[in-house]
């Protein structure tokens, strides 16, 4: 009987999702376009409380059209770092009323962090990386707290940093989701144009990956479309995306941390 007591009293710490059940979906989806896939899973009920994190940047017309199409009713998160260009702001508000969302989040920092750690609002100047911190990873941290799930709108071909990016992987014990992690930058201007799509008012002047503006850059002719993001800085990610995969040989010299 104390036995029988004691496995009833267990609390299952276990991760929400697990590698394996990613790869069981990686392996459902293949072959299925996005849209399909999209509203399969959000029609099953399947994925716990589910959420999309967007920038509102130059291509995130294209998910959250698919995500509308599949359930406008899908919560959309927005953090709004009060580094933001005005354009981003208006394109958000834009976006959201012509695709009929109808829970709309913005998450904003913490005001005593802020006035603790960058009560000059300069930090973005001399450290990136803690700016980064404070203003986007913390408050979306707080923001993915309750989900089991969270769709993200990374593309591989948007820089050499995600390349081999799977639809389906597991970050911090939820499931991360992908859709346009194979689509280039020929097919997200077809979808912009077939359904005719409101573009971010700022691409047309050459800002083709917008984050912060102080933080953002015009990209050059031939450049790595997130090549104007952090412009100088030997940084490429403002933290929220970290690696979810174990490495392939954990005992292979090469794949070491180097501290």
């Amino acid at each position: 009987m104390a036995e029988a007591a004691r496995i009833v009293d267990r609390i299952d710490a276990r991760p929400r999702w697990t590698q394996a059940e990613a790869d069981a979906l990686n392996a459902r989806f293949a072959g299925v376009d996005a849209g399909t896939m999209l509203k399969a899973l959000l029609a099953e009920g399947t994925l716990g409380t589910v959420a999309v994190v967007s920038s509102f940047g130059t291509e995130s017309a294209v998910l959250l059209h698919l995500v509308a199409q599949a359930d406008r009713n899908t919560p959309i998160i927005f953090v709004d770092t009060q580094k933001m260009f005005p354009e981003t702001l208006e394109y958000r508000d834009t976006l959201i009323g012509h695709l009929g969302f109808t829970d709309s989040r913005t998450i904003t920092p913490l005001p005593e962090v802020i006035a603790k750690k960058d009560d000059k609002g300069l930090r973005w100047s001399y450290d990136p990386d803690g700016c980064c911190e404070i203003r986007k990873v913390e408050p979306l941290a707080r923001a993915k707290d309750g989900l089991d799930t969270w769709i993200s709108g990374r593309k591989a071909f948007q820089s050499v940093t995600r390349q081999n990016l799977p639809r389906f992987e597991i970050e911090d014990g939820r499931l991360k989701i992908n859709p346009l992690g194979d689509w280039d930058k020929a097919a997200l201007d077809a979808w912009f144009e077939a359904y005719d799509l409101p573009r971010h008012p700022l691409e047309a002047q050459g800002y083709l990956s917008i984050g912060c503006e102080p933080c953002t850059s015009k990209v050059l002719p031939g450049e790595d479309p997130r090549a104007g993001r952090w412009r100088g800085w030997d940084k490429v990610e403002c933290g929220i995306h970290t690696a979810s995969t174990p490495l392939a040989d954990p005992d292979d010299p090469a794949n070491q941390p180097v501290f």
